[in-house]
């Protein structure tokens, strides 16, 4: 054979070596490109359904704004810390004389379906709010809104209203005023477009049969894509178990297996006291009606029991005034209800009620109470809710009788909206942010959906009076004068009545890449759920500036694939071998 057959017949083979092992090394390789292709984050929940993650169709509890969190942005937001940081606003401003704020936005933000982002939509998204109401915002002190050029508005108020920045820049999301001024009834609009937001992820699918939601990435998301490509919520029964068999890269957990999980190389977060379990009261029924009947009952309870019993410690009881004493906002000398049956029971008979067997009556009529409970337990855990055994014990130790009705919890929802009850275990969060919570937990806020957390109390003018201070006071010191004495006026009227604040623990996967925490004060206007989205759009460090970015690059330059020296190896052999061919005789 001659030298040039030789020649080839060897290049043959070597490129046939180096074919097999670059289809071999592929294979091999592929798995690997496909995780990173598809790198997501699985949150466990225990409900599911928390309604479509559209503004107006997510279900009015915290976990029903944080579905729809992911998908539209507000102006402002928060981080770890209490203090607003930029968003779709780069930066704004308050003029008190003109009572105006405007806000610069940024001028690269794109909704999802690729269109601009403008003033416009901003002040569309006001005057939209405004002739239907969102149930999250309150725009009754918005007099209007103007888009001054493409990246400028201005908000013009009505009056002062203290807690614009956090409950209307921090908590409104930005509607595409492209798509949402054809909506007239933004309760039906399920389309695909009710979809279209501004925010790092954009909406893939949801499930109400089996409670799931799905997300991708935006990449062209203004502040950069997110460092992961999806975000999946599966629902499950055990929403611990989910994590530990790596079904879930967060969830929430039972406190007692903090250590446990923390050994096996998950983190564990612990919860500021933002939630608290609570008494709905329908205070127009007798004798509910009565303040000294609210007073014996808050004397009849014994929150300590309920701690060690249905926290098993993990947790503490709850102030009388309703906001947190986690928050800055708390008055530390707000009036108290030490347990005391016996001062319960004498309250009760300076009533007219008169204590036979153990049991009070009037008239001839027993005094009985129905109290409606539900699994809207503490921490996202399945477990049995103790409270209303707990509850029914200690108030029929003061001679009430009760009547445990146990119901799914937004059942227990709607009957306390159409005032269908006596007393209903319930809970909410927000007590640890702006203390407009003390207004919207007392008094519906006039055209928004009712909430099953409001006790629409309007019958002490000296605490309509004190809200109304906090809400529109804008000297600082002043506001606090007004929220720490409204505490001491809402312990004393009790619209409602707080049983304690559980700790909450999350755990979650370190190896998925996001690193999860608690907001001071919690997400938005008070979400106490480790679920800010800024976890996902921003490396551990960020600058004073704004929010900087992971950098999750790919690259179509040959020299940076993980095949390159493999192949470099292959044809430095291949000339190796070609060559000392051409040399043989």
């Amino acid at each position: 054979m001659t030298k040039i057959g030789n020649t080839l017949i060897i290049s043959f083979i070597i490129f046939s070596c180096i074919l097999l092992s670059f289809i071999i090394f592929s294979c091999m390789l592929t798995p690997v490109i496909g995780a990173a292709a598809e790198n997501e984050i699985r949150i466990a929940d225990n409900a599911g359904d928390w309604g479509y993650p559209s503004p107006y169709l997510a279900y009015g509890r915290g976990p029903g704004y944080l579905r729809m969190h992911f998908i539209f942005d507000t102006l402002v937001w928060k981080d770890e810390t209490s203090d607003l940081i930029p968003l779709l606003a780069e930066d704004w401003e308050y003029i008190p004389e003109k009572e105006v704020y405007i806000f610069n936005l940024v001028n690269n933000a794109k909704w999802h379906d690729g269109e601009p982002i403008t003033a416009n939509d901003v002040a569309f998204t006001i005057d939209y709010m405004k002739e239907h109401p969102y149930g999250w915002v309150m725009l009754d002190s918005v007099d209007r809104a103007k888009a001054v050029d493409e990246h400028t508005v201005k908000i013009y108020m009505s009056g002062p209203y203290a807690p614009f920045m956090e409950d209307i820049g921090g908590t409104m999301p930005i509607l595409p005023e492209h798509i949402w001024k054809y909506v007239e009834n933004p309760m039906d609009y399920v389309d695909t477009d009710a979809f279209i937001g501004s925010g790092p992820f954009k909406y893939v699918d949801f499930s109400k049969e089996h409670g799931t939601y799905k997300y991708e990435a935006f990449d062209e998301y203004y502040l950069g894509k997110p460092n992961v490509d999806q975000l999946i919520y599966v629902k499950t029964a055990d929403t611990q178990m989910a994590l530990q068999l790596g079904e879930a890269d967060l969830a929430s957990i039972k406190p007692d297996m903090a250590e446990t999980l923390t050994e096996e190389g998950f983190v564990v977060i612990a919860g500021p006291h933002y939630w608290n379990k609570n008494l709905m009261i329908n205070h127009n029924k007798e004798p509910l009606d009565s303040v000294v009947f609210r007073q014996a009952l808050a004397y009849a309870i014994d929150q300590d029991e309920f701690v060690n019993k249905s926290l098993r410690g993990y947790g503490k009881p709850a102030s009388h005034g309703l906001i947190s004493s986690d928050s800055q906002w708390a008055n530390p000398d707000v009036l108290d209800y030490p347990y005391d049956p016996d001062k319960a029971k004498e309250m009760i008979a300076s009533l007219g009620y008169e204590l036979e067997d153990g049991i009070f009556t009037k008239n001839g009529k027993a005094l009985k109470l129905e109290v409606l409970v539900s699994m809207i337990g503490t921490g996202g855990q399945s477990m049995p809710d103790r409270d209303g055994e707990i509850l029914k014990n200690q108030l029929e130790k003061v001679g009430i009788q009760i009547e445990l009705i146990s119901l799914e919890t937004k059942i227990v929802d709607q009957k306390v909206i159409n005032w269908d009850f006596d007393l209903a275990i319930s809970g909410h969060g927000g007590i640890g942010g702006d203390p407009k919570i003390l207004y919207e937990k007392v008094i519906q806020v006039p055209g928004t959906k009712t909430s099953p957390n409001t006790a629409r109390y309007n019958k002490s003018e000296e605490l309509n009076n004190l809200l109304d201070d906090l809400m529109h006071e804008m000297d600082p010191a002043k506001r606090q004068e007004a929220v720490f004495e409204a505490q001491n006026v809402y312990a004393r009227e009790l619209p409602a009545i707080s049983l304690y604040y559980p700790t909450w623990y999350y755990a979650y996967n370190p190896d998925a890449g996001v690193e999860w925490f608690y907001t001071i004060g919690g997400v938005s206007k008070g979400i106490p759920i480790p679920q800010n989205k800024i976890a996902m759009i921003r490396s551990s460090a960020h600058g004073e500036g704004g929010i900087e970015q992971t950098a999750m690059q790919t690259t179509d330059n040959a020299q940076d694939t993980p095949m390159m020296p493999f192949l470099g190896v292959f044809a430095i052999l291949a000339a190796f071998y070609i060559k000392r061919s051409e040399r043989k005789p």
